[in-house]
């Protein structure tokens, strides 16, 4: 339902009001607008307008359209997933996605030490990531407690890759933050290239799939994460041993 090019036009307004939405998917079809523009610390007509880019007349056909949606995306599961991952391969070809993954590698080439970060399901990533890079020869660290005090500024070159669906969620932002108050560069690897994380980063690879969800669980499919860590890992292996 949010696309691309939907999100390309959100203000930070909208944003706001996106975050609500998603982060109570299951209450948006019984909650009235003035909740949610208190939740989102808007206005109702803040509301209306985000509605009315999201293709609805108002925000009683926004809440009929997002519950559709939400259903749809859990009989999608019944797909084998090829259009998404072909869709993703079409995007990879894109300008834009190279030049991302090649302005990712110069940061990455130059740092003496990567630092992953992630929560969930991102924070498996981010611990296979973490491995990935240290097994081609690249001293990597991950860092999935959004608690523990970065209280010391850290290594020269330093570099910090962000991951998160959503690019939303609080601790990932939180500890990506921290880093980079301690002079890390951040990469993000996120599913919205218009979420804070990706707005705060230095870097931001997106990879634009359908988010799937069951019973309100996100099952997005991660292989394009995988592909991103592995393309970044070989390419600064091959620079390392021409």
């Amino acid at each position: 339902m949010f696309t691309k090019e939907m999100m390309d036009t959100f203000t930070d307004l909208d944003l706001a009001v996106y975050d609500c939405i998603v982060k109570n998917r299951g209450r948006i079809s019984r909650m009235p607008i003035k909740e949610l523009a208190a939740m989102a610390h808007v206005s109702t007509a803040t509301i209306l307008r985000f509605c009315r880019k999201c293709g609805a007349d108002g925000y009683s056909e926004f809440k009929l359209k997002y519950r559709e949606h939400l259903e749809g995306k859990r009989d999608a599961l019944k797909d084998d997933g090829t259009a998404e991952l072909q869709s993703f391969v079409n995007q990879v070809r894109s300008e834009d996605f190279q030049e991302s993954i090649e302005k990712a590698f110069q940061y990455l080439r130059e740092s003496r030490c990567t630092i992953f970060i992630g929560v969930g399901s991102s924070g498996m990533l981010g611990k296979y990531g973490a491995r990935y890079f240290s097994n081609v020869g690249r001293f990597s660290l991950f860092i999935d407690d959004p608690w523990l005090p970065v209280l010391q500024d850290l290594a020269e070159n330093t570099v910090t890759i962000a991951l998160s669906e959503s690019g939303l969620t609080s601790q990932t932002i939180t500890i990506a933050s921290q880093l980079q108050e301690r002079g890390s560069r951040l990469i993000s690897i996120t599913n919205n290239a218009n979420s804070v994380l990706a707005r705060m980063a230095d870097c931001n690879i997106s990879y634009h799939v359908a988010e799937a969800l069951v019973n309100e669980r996100n099952v997005t499919t991660q292989i394009p994460v995988i592909y991103i860590i592995e393309t970044l890992a070989k390419k600064l292996y091959n620079s390392d041993n021409p």
